[in-house]
């Protein structure tokens, strides 16, 4: 409507949260995926104990068979390397074509990923997304850099709370802010995951 307002905020906050559609992404992810994530936590065995779980697990070994997803292998790897520690597997070495097939799934996996961020970076210096009018390429880039590893740091968290909320106190190390943030996720039976 023309002239309307939205509870009284300035444009520049409409434009990017109801223009975009930022407003409806948190909205969808808030309330449709993640309160349905957190309330399986507690009973995640019921949860995926039925023939469509059987069906997504078929496909997410599909996937991981055609190496799609291989680079974080190798993200994985210099971690390990940056830390100075060895790789740690329940996997015998890999050897002779099985050396040979994991690596040529992690470069595939390599060039999916480099293909993937070329297409994107092209798109955004041409101009081709759907960013705010008059932003310029290289902030648009920026953000989009940002974003990836707001998002990228938010799935790595959540991965981790929810194995850290089965381990016991025991297990959950000897580093204050480590315990903190167990010690508040833990609380009220573990429900404030």
């Amino acid at each position: 409507l023309p002239g309307a307002e939205v509870f009284g905020l300035p444009q520049w906050v409409i434009n990017i949260f109801l223009g975009s559609g930022i407003a409806m992404v948190l909205q969808n992810v808030v309330v449709g995926q993640l309160t349905s994530q957190v309330n399986a936590s507690h009973c995640m065995l019921d949860y995926i104990n039925n023939h469509f779980m059987t069906f997504t697990n078929w496909v997410a070994a599909l996937i991981e068979v055609t190496g799609v997803m291989h680079t974080s292998y190798l993200i994985r790897m210099m971690a390990f390397w940056a830390a100075g520690k060895p790789v740690e597997s329940n996997e015998p070495p890999k050897t002779g074509f099985t050396l040979v097939f994991f690596w040529g799934r992690v470069l595939f996996s390599l060039f999916v990923l480099g293909y993937a961020l070329a297409v994107t970076i092209a798109a955004i210096f041409q101009g081709k997304t759907t960013m705010w009018e008059g932003l310029h390429p290289w902030v648009g880039l920026l953000l989009f850099l940002v974003l990836m590893c707001c998002v990228g740091l938010l799935e790595g968290m959540q991965i981790a709370f929810f194995a850290v909320a089965k381990l016991p106190k025991s297990e959950r190390g000897d580093s204050s802010l480590a315990l903190k943030t167990c010690h508040c996720l833990s609380k009220n039976g573990g429900k404030n995951l």
